[in-house]
């Protein structure tokens, strides 16, 4: 390798680690709902339903800019929105941090949302034209694997700190991360096409090019399947582990708010090592369907297991969590799935509407959960005046992702099999 190809590569991972860093953070404000779940509900006096809408704001907001986002990777390039995204969230952090109501707080979640939207498929378009197709959902998986720590300091560290200092300090330090971050993509970005030698295009918006792209991937049944099992699986979730696990653990558990926060923890751990598993193993079997068959599966008997309350030792109880993250991680393959069946130049888009449908999920499935919940409330309350439920409440809302994570695995049987390869071509004829 030469001198200057070296120096690219370098830049190149440069710039792929500090959007994985980006990455990092918008996962850990995807799943903070969870660790201070407490702290929200002392905080603005919120029924299951309010509390389930004020976490869902994010993925509401997520869901909407999906496509948008891929439209906006594909024709501007990532540059642009990454700077806007870390201004916008880190504004969106500090409105959340200083809200005196529930209404401002909503506000904050739904800035957050916007800001750290673009963050994933403007890494997943840098990936696609950086890195080599067959490595693509190998690094994907490694981005996750780092990226998912932000989700890990979500669980058990963020409580422990909330306890310590006050989660609204925390939502200001968070602020100015979301900034610096989005300022280090502007500069690195543009210094990466400095140092390729290569003149910076001007990127153009072609509406009518857009539309027909957008148009070619609905259009295509193949796209999909893809659809289906990240609405399941990756839906599911983000219902359960960003809200409402620690207080399904706590309340109709028993268990103290350390334990119910490690076992929110081992799970996100759990799915940071199966990202990297998942994807490395997928292309060194050169297969996708199989491992998503087989982890859906696998996801939807431990959801049958829960459903059963089995009484488990509290050792047994952390490896059953552990195991549920690392089969969850299956449903990552889907970004893969997407991009193979389409036209290349559509992977932004392609991974976009896939990627799409689990957030629009966990969207209506964490106030959903809490509406199942409140409406089987029997008047229960806490010592802090909060609404306390029982483990038949909690039993009903799981049994609806639990019917979701069933429809996943279900639409895993209609994956197209693409080799780890682009296979659109084919597909097209």
């Amino acid at each position: 390798m030469s001198e200057a190809s070296a120096s690219q590569q370098r830049r190149r991972n440069l710039v792929l680690a500090i959007v994985v860093a980006t990455y990092a953070l918008s996962f850990f404000q995807r799943f903070a709902p969870a660790g201070i779940a407490s702290d929200l509900v002392a905080a603005f006096n919120t029924s299951a339903s309010s509390l389930g809408a004020l976490a869902a704001t994010y993925f509401y907001v997520y869901t909407v800019m999906q496509v948008p986002t891929g439209i906006l990777v594909d024709t501007l390039g990532p540059r642009r929105i990454l700077l806007i995204g870390g201004v916008v969230g880190g504004a969106g952090s500090l409105m959340f941090a200083l809200a005196s109501g529930l209404e401002l707080a909503l506000v904050g979640r739904t800035l957050i949302g916007l800001g750290v939207s673009v963050t994933f498929i403007a890494m997943l378009k840098i990936i696609a034209l950086s890195f080599d197709e067959r490595r693509f959902a190998t690094l994907v998986g490694l981005a996750m694997l780092i990226g998912n720590f932000g989700s890990v300091l979500a669980g058990a560290p963020l409580s422990w700190l909330a306890q310590q200092t006050s989660w609204r300090h925390i939502f200001v330090a968070l602020a100015g991360v979301s900034l610096l971050l989005g300022i280090a993509c502007w500069v690195l970005l543009r210094e990466q096409a400095a140092v390729a030698g290569q003149p910076e295009r001007k990127p153009s918006f072609d509406r009518g090019l857009v539309l027909s792209g957008l148009v070619a991937v609905l259009k295509n049944r193949d796209s999909w399947p893809t659809v289906c099992v990240n609405f399941g699986i990756c839906g599911s979730f983000f219902a359960f582990a960003g809200l409402w696990a620690t207080p399904f653990l706590t309340q109709a558990h028993g268990l103290t708010r350390a334990a119910a926060a490690n076992h929110v923890s081992l799970y996100f751990v759990g799915f940071a090592l199966g990202c990297m598993f998942m994807g490395a193993l997928s292309d060194r079997l050169g297969k996708r369907k199989p491992v998503l068959i087989v982890t859906s599966h696998l996801y939807l008997l431990i959801w049958l297991a829960l459903l059963w309350d089995l009484a488990l030792p509290l050792f047994a109880s952390y490896a059953l969590f552990s195991l549920m993250g690392l089969v969850t991680a299956g449903f990552t393959l889907t970004w893969a799935c997407a991009k193979e069946v389409n036209a290349p130049q559509l992977s932004g888009i392609s991974t976009s509407v896939t990627n799409m449908a689990g957030f629009l999920a966990g969207a209506v499935l964490q106030p959903l959960v809490g509406w199942v919940m409140d409406q089987r409330w029997q008047g229960g309350l806490t010592s802090t005046g909060a609404r306390l439920f029982t483990a038949d409440d909690y039993h009903a809302g799981l049994l609806l992702l639990t019917a979701v994570a069933a429809f996943g695995a279900l639409a895993s049987w209609w994956i197209r099999e693409t080799g780890c390869r682009n296979i659109w071509r084919q597909a097209g004829q």
